[in-house]
């Protein structure tokens, strides 16, 4: 095994701890789509019908998705360090078609266990290739404009909300591609939907690639972790001032609620679909204090995390796979028939299958806990070899 080989692919365990960490908690929530009884017939971040254990579910999973996209920023900037501008904006094109094809083509499959394609949609994989392609001219540029650009469409973004149509059946392709979801039946039988617009999530890569700047050998790693944790401090107090004036920031204000509970459910659930400011400012301000914490964390459950942060792809299209077989499997030992198995955008997922949320607790840590043996030694192969297509997969 090449000392230099390996040397060459040193990696930043805090920054793979806390990939690795979202990649954990994102399994949780897709156990909780093929599993929890009401995934399919009730809206979780709900205030008025929810649960507190129910939206904690699903509201710690909005952590995923920007912390995932704003690491790949930080992550193409510590690749070009290694490349010349022009090889680094060639492979991170090449890269992000090979992320929509695979978004469209594999994860669609993966997803929806349906050969046939019924449904096709354009979620955080898609998204995150469309960010590369646009990232492979973005790079060219200097830092200093590049933070401008990405505060700017993380911070202005919403100002584009009065221009989404009232009903979602209303908007347009386009419209939908850019910040608004898109569902429409195309033909017989047949749907596609945006459920990933793009704004601003090249903007939240653009602010990843940036932070990749305090990350290089030269810059002082007592600086860089205070600077993290006063960023993060500062992001959340944004989210805190910003929400509770309730003026901008978010497409759906909160609301005074008859039980405290509520009201608090009200104040924490934001926009999602796309991520508004608030929503970004919820989830990568905390990301940012932890990753200043991670740094001089050793403890012994960080080197398990690390191992699922270093093969995110892999990881994420195995996961997916592991679930939805177990759901066939728990489909049809709870007595369903096959007539009952093409339903919704899932097979073998109709609405009247479920359990409650402490057994989706269980098959989640079934899940992440079994992926755990092929995740490692994906990354001691990764690791310890040099083909084109690792950086891949």
């Amino acid at each position: 095994m090449s000392q230099t080989l390996i040397a060459s692919k040193k990696r930043i365990d805090s920054i793979d701890v806390l990939r690795g960490i979202i990649m954990i908690i994102m399994a949780l929530d897709h156990v909780r789509d093929f599993f929890h009884i009401t995934a399919s017939t009730a809206d979780p971040t709900d205030p008025a019908t929810t649960t507190p254990f129910l939206f904690f579910t699903r509201w710690i999973t909005h952590y995923c998705a920007p912390v995932f996209v704003f690491l790949a920023g930080t992550s193409v900037f510590l690749a070009s360090r290694k490349k010349t501008k022009k090889e680094m904006s060639v492979f991170l094109i090449k890269r992000g078609i090979w992320l929509a094809v695979l978004e469209i083509v594999v994860v669609n499959l993966l997803f929806g266990f349906d050969p046939m394609y019924h449904f096709v949609g354009l979620q955080v994989i898609w998204v995150t290739g469309i960010s590369m392609i646009l990232m492979a001219g973005f790079i060219f540029l200097p830092v200093s404009v590049l933070l401008v650009i990405g505060l700017v469409m993380v911070g202005g973004h919403n100002m584009l909300d009065s221009l989404n149509a009232t009903k979602m059946e209303n908007t347009s392709l386009w419209w939908g591609l850019l910040h608004q979801q898109y569902f429409t039946q195309y033909a017989p039988g047949r749907f596609f939907g945006v459920l990933y617009p793009l704004i601003p999530w090249p903007g939240i890569m653009i602010l990843g690639y940036c932070l990749g700047t305090l990350f290089t050998a030269e810059y002082d790693a007592v600086k860089r972790r205070k600077l993290l944790m006063q960023i993060g401090v500062m992001t959340v107090v944004v989210f805190f001032v910003v929400r509770w004036l309730n003026v901008y920031g978010d497409l759906v204000p909160w609301t005074g609620r008859a039980e405290t509970t509520r009201t608090i459910i009200s104040f924490f659930n934001v926009t999602k679909y796309p991520p508004s400011l608030l929503y970004c400012c919820m989830t990568l301000g905390p990301a940012l204090i932890l990753l200043a914490w991670l740094e001089k964390v050793k403890a012994g459950w960080g080197s398990v995390a690390v191992i699922y942060g270093r093969v995110p792809m892999f990881y994420y299209l195995l996961h997916f796979f592991l679930i939805h077989l177990l759901c066939v499997i728990a489909f049809f030992a709870t007595g369903h028939k096959i007539s009952e198995a093409i339903t919704g955008m899932m097979l073998f997922r109709p609405d009247n299958f479920g359990f409650s949320l402490p057994v989706v607790y269980g098959i989640w840590i079934f899940v992440v806990g079994s992926l755990y043996p092929l995740c490692k030694r994906y990354s001691i192969y990764k690791a310890t070899h040099d083909y084109w297509w690792l950086s891949y997969l």
